[in-house]
């Protein structure tokens, strides 16, 4: 599995959620609203997820396992740091 791109849209409003963002994976499946978040201890990505009728939150899609998790997560949030920079560089 290789994610093939990675679009970011930055929030704007103060708060605890940075940015959502949708991946492509093999040129042919996208998952969107991803969420990067600022926690205590650094940023964290959040999959897409619903809120059942009980109130609790529940994963629409979410990887089965750590190594497919940190990839995605280290993709995602690489693109909203190189957003930031591009963001925060001066303009010519």
């Amino acid at each position: 599995m290789e994610i093939t791109e990675v679009r970011l849209r930055l929030v704007k409003e103060p708060g605890k959620l940075k940015a959502a963002a949708s991946i492509t994976i093999d040129e042919c499946f996208v998952v969107h609203d991803l969420r990067v978040v600022e926690t205590e201890t650094g940023l964290f990505v959040a999959m897409p997820n619903k809120r059942m009728g009980t109130g609790e939150f529940r994963d629409v899609a979410h990887p089965i396992n750590n190594d497919t998790r940190d990839y995605i997560s280290k993709l995602v949030i690489d693109k909203y740091q190189e957003e930031l920079s591009h963001i925060s560089a001066p303009q010519e």
